[in-house]
């Protein structure tokens, strides 16, 4: 999905894929196959050696970026020592990859989070459970994404595997949150320049299925003005803090505010150094996508506008579907809506994977949400309404 930007802008992208028929290795001609944390195959991108790389783009890369966190943060440091631009840089998207050092550091910065503990073992888990009312969500500290690694738990015993992987160096440390009564989920998109030009995209609504992104709406409907301004400050605190560079998404929990009539509050959930999905509405929602500024940010040119297009725009996800293939449902998207805005990823078919998503755009809510709706359900193999 940088791809169309990086064109328009005249940028070559070189890519590491693990595998030749992914979604990035469809689109980008220089893509070497290679592991994120294979570090010859990561030096090789960036160097250009011949044979790892397209030969007429055998050439050293002017800045390397990603889109996940899983690449050593050793390597990237040794990267960084050579003279290489890297954004995020490693100092910063550590705190990507690791949930205690990102609680740790919002915590200093007087970022608002929900209470939080690092638990080394069962009776640290259960002290920690009998200051939160018996109920806690735990985490594992690295690698966890669109669900995975998060258990809500009430006794330790709910994650004696985890702990017990972790003892034998398998697994990783483990982190508690208090489980919020939040009322709904929110996103904020930051992009911040190396010089520290700073932008950010309206804040938006996400709706969650079993832990994966379904639906975004933007922006936040009902959103009280005086809440949005606190989301955006403390996405805008977050990028600063941490010296973000490139786009960051700071996922929120809006709670409701402790006094009556005071306006509901948010807290800081999870954190991704990259384009996310919170923001793939921006493609054709906002004047500039999230994937554009994201190459402007780490090639330190000016930030584009964020302003939306429309008054509201929603994405929906797909998520599985009963097709073999999506490409045959797009006559059906385009004879029932000619305005939705269809990206799919070139993924194959399976069960509740994220297979691509709909833009929808208009100026009335309910029937912007019920066409992306439909259209990502025509896509999924469902009959028409």
């Amino acid at each position: 999905m940088m791809t169309p930007a990086a064109t328009a802008l005249g940028l070559h992208l070189r890519v590491l894929v693990e595998d030749p028929t992914s979604s990035a290795a469809q689109v980008v001609v220089d893509a070497p196959v290679g592991a994120a944390r294979d570090e010859e195959a990561v030096e090789a991108l960036v160097a250009g050696r011949p044979g790892a790389v397209a030969p007429a783009h055998a050439a050293p890369a002017d800045v390397l970026t990603f889109e996940h966190e899983h690449v050593p943060s050793a390597l990237l440091e040794r990267l960084v020592a050579t003279g290489l631009p890297v954004h995020p840089t490693p100092g910063a998207l550590v705190h990507a990859q690791d949930k205690h050092v990102m609680r740790r550091r919002l915590t200093e910065l007087g970022v608002p989070c929900p209470r939080w503990a690092a638990v080394a073992d069962a009776a640290e888990l259960e002290a920690f459970l009998g200051s939160t009312g018996g109920e806690a969500v735990v985490k594992t500290v690295r690698g966890g994404y669109d669900g995975k690694g998060v258990r809500v738990v009430r006794s330790a015993r709910d994650v004696d595997d985890w702990f017990d992987a972790a003892a034998r160096g398998e697994g990783a440390e483990l982190l508690a949150e208090e489980k919020v009564p939040f009322t709904r989920e929110l996103a904020v998109l930051v992009a911040r320049t190396p010089s520290g030009e700073v932008r950010t995209w309206p804040v938006v609504e996400s709706v969650q299925v079993d832990g994966v992104c379904s639906e975004v709406v933007a922006p936040a409907p009902d959103l009280d003005p005086r809440t949005a301004e606190e989301a955006r400050r403390t996405a805008v605190a977050v990028a600063e803090g941490l010296a973000v560079t490139g786009v960051l998404a700071v996922e929120l929990f809006e709670v409701s505010g402790e006094e009556p009539g005071a306006a509901p509050r948010v807290l800081v959930n999870e954190l991704a150094m990259r384009p996310h999905n919170s923001g793939h509405w921006t493609i054709d929602g906002s004047v500039t996508s999230q994937f554009e500024q994201h190459l402007r940010a780490v090639l330190d040119l000016p930030l584009g506008d964020t302003a939306p297009r429309a008054p509201w725009t929603v994405m929906v996800n797909v998520l599985g579907s009963a097709r073999d293939e999506l490409t045959d449902g797009l006559a059906a998207v385009a004879r029932t809506d000619p305005h939705a805005k269809v990206h799919l990823y070139g993924k194959g078919v399976r069960p509740g994977r994220k297979l691509g998503h709909v833009n929808v755009s208009g100026a009335d809510l309910d029937d912007v949400r019920r066409r992306a709706r439909a259209a990502a359900g025509l896509l999924r193999g469902e009959e028409p309404a």
